[in-house]
């Protein structure tokens, strides 16, 4: 210890005052450097001192009060300020025993607008710092996952505990850069909500990292999403059938488009029986031949096509259950406006809303089964796992006949 430190152990606030004031350089480093410099001598330095060097050794004195956290995350100088991060970061498993603590909202306010700095050093390093952090903030871990700068964004979505299931499918859903989707695909842990988000984005290189996750949680609901979209991606083929046991439907609904070597992996693992193989190549041939018609249409030739169907008894639930496996939206909604005697626009409409209430009331008026509602809860209106009604009893409607028509009536449908 110099015999200036020891000096200023000694000084009054009025002699540390006159020193932050007018006092050489030196002095005034030695008096920000110093745990024992009286707080608001630190405060009126973070606020007032001229030099960079000095407000940089106030941003990393322990003993500078978290209410100046806010005055250095906006230093003009970036040293100043990345001081400032690390020694926040450092506080956070103290602060974090009493998160309804003024301090700690101190520290978070101050994390927050670094979060947002200008400086890409400042919100790389934080990021950098705070994605192995078990007390990282989540309101902040949330500001830098949605960062645009993969420095920044990557490390978080990847590995930060502290981001929620909300936030992560809010970016994957939003991000416009794919890398976004792609690093969530590879975190350790992932939830079932999470696993459907990633599957949901058509990315082919997330998909594909989800699928080879072991720590990702993929029920039925989701392998059938992956298994619709698996005829767009064949890389996800392979990996599916090697890292997950499929149920027998499923086996048998990704046999349809597979290859011979896929169909091999299949019946190896035993999800799918050979003496189905004729069956799955009817489907395979039927649906070949909806996709060339698909590809030739025009919009109003498919509102005659549908007229004609639904004319001659033809629009069956298996029909649109086809051009749902083709993910022919379009289809869809021309059909169930002529089963329901409406513009094609109020269907959009309803399915919009995302209400599987609605839907269901709509499948029931347009004499589809309760099975047929589910998976256009599921497929067309991307309506959460959670949210979701399933079919009484495996087939039937849940909703009473006077539920139905209840909301039939709040649609103007009745």
């Amino acid at each position: 210890m110099d015999w200036l430190t020891s000096l200023f152990k000694a000084r009054s606030y009025e002699e540390q005052k006159q020193i932050a004031q007018s006092g050489t350089v030196r002095q005034r480093l030695t008096l920000a450097k110093s745990s024992k410099t009286n707080k608001e001598i630190l405060f009126y330095l973070a606020q007032h001192d001229p030099a960079d060097a000095v407000r940089k050794q106030v941003a990393k004195n322990i003993a500078t009060p978290l209410h100046a956290n806010k005055v250095i995350a906006a230093d003009s100088n970036e040293d100043v300020r990345l001081a400032l991060s690390g020694r926040l970061v450092k506080l956070l498993p103290e602060l974090s025993l009493d998160k309804q603590s003024q301090l700690y909202a101190y520290a978070v306010q101050a994390l927050g607008t670094l979060a947002l700095d200008e400086v890409l050093k400042i919100r790389k390093s934080l990021a950098v710092t705070l994605k192995d952090h078990s007390y990282a903030p989540p309101s902040v871990a949330a500001q830098l996952a949605r960062d645009i700068e993969r420095e920044v964004a990557e490390p978080i979505l990847r590995f930060c505990v502290a981001l929620e299931d909300k936030v992560l499918v809010d970016i994957i859903a939003s991000h416009p850069k794919p890398w976004a989707a792609e690093a969530v695909a590879k975190r350790t842990k992932i939830s079932t909500l999470v696993s459907r988000a990633v599957i949901g984005a058509n990315n082919k290189k997330a998909g594909k990292y989800l699928i080879e996750n072991k720590g990702a949680e993929i029920d039925e609901d989701v392998l059938y999403d992956i298994i619709i979209r698996a005829k767009e991606f064949p890389e996800w083929q392979e990996p599916l059938v090697k890292h997950h046991v499929l149920p027998k439907k499923l086996a048998t609904q990704l046999a349809r488009y597979a290859d011979a070597r896929i169909r091999k992996l299949l019946q190896d693992k035993g999800g799918f029986d050979v003496d189905e193989t004729e069956i799955v190549t009817d489907a395979t041939r039927r649906r070949i031949q909806l996709e060339d018609k698909i590809k030739n249409r025009t919009a109003r030739n498919l509102k005659k096509q549908i007229y004609n169907l639904q004319r001659t008894g033809q629009l069956s639930e298996s029909l649109m259950l086809d051009h749902l496996a083709l993910r022919d939206d379009a289809f869809i909604y021309e059909a169930l406006a002529e089963k329901i005697d409406v513009h094609t626009t109020k269907v959009k409409k309803i399915f919009k809303i995302k209400k599987p209430e609605l839907i269901c009331a709509v499948c029931w008026k347009a004499g589809f089964t309760m099975r047929f509602a589910f998976r256009l809860q599921q497929d067309l209106a991307g309506i959460s796992h959670k949210e979701l009604i399933v079919p009484k009893e495996g087939s039937d409607y849940p909703l009473s006949e006077k539920d139905m028509l209840w909301h039939l009536e709040y649609l103007d449908l009745k």
